[in-house]
């Protein structure tokens, strides 16, 4: 199984999938156990603003760093080539990135059950980013925001189409106005 790889076999990106539904609790787990029963409330603030937080994580990397920087301009064209084919990005990647971007700079500004919780809620969003993206792709919808959903990222899809990034959502396409069609769905 190639960890780096962008186009995953069957195993690799069920294996995605299970990474992160294992961090997720792990670090949930983790949290539980290592800290005063009266910080848990607090925690779970903390691990719902990750959550929340994640929704205009995934618009703008979708956005700037999907559709703007190569290298993953070229990957994410891939994806757009050939939806249905098990394109992502390595999970390795992903691991690193959500270490780097997420939980070591809350490390540095908070403390460490603080960065736990924020990575935590950030994994969440993520994972469901991931289930997300392949129900789209892969599933025929059977409720009505799973519909709404892959309509909307149907319209992403189109050729030369600038807008739509949210996976999960509309908010954000809305308040930056990269919903051309905002009546339509």
């Amino acid at each position: 199984m190639d960890l780096f790889t962008l186009e995953h076999s069957k195993l690799a990106y069920r294996v995605d999938f299970v990474a992160y539904a294992v961090m997720v609790v792990v670090l949930a787990l983790s949290l539980y156990f290592q800290n005063p029963p009266d910080a848990l409330l607090v925690l779970g603030l903390w691990a719902t603003a990750g959550l929340v937080s994640w929704s205009l994580m995934e618009y703008l990397l979708h956005r700037f760093v999907l559709h703007g920087m190569e290298p993953f301009r070229s990957w994410h064209t891939l994806h757009h080539q050939r939806p249905v084919a098990l394109i992502c990005t390595p999970t390795v990647l992903s691991a690193a990135l959500l270490l780097g971007l997420v939980f070591l700079p809350a490390l540095m500004l908070l403390d460490g059950l603080v960065a736990m919780a924020v990575t935590l809620g950030v994994t969440l969003g993520y994972l469901g980013y991931a289930a997300t993206h392949h129900a789209i792709h892969h599933w025929q919808p059977t409720s009505n925001w799973l519909n709404t959903r892959k309509r909307w990222h149907a319209l992403h899809h189109r050729s030369n189409c600038q807008g739509f990034y949210g996976v999960t959502g509309k908010f954000w396409d809305r308040i930056f106005r990269s919903d051309t069609h905002p009546t339509s769905l």
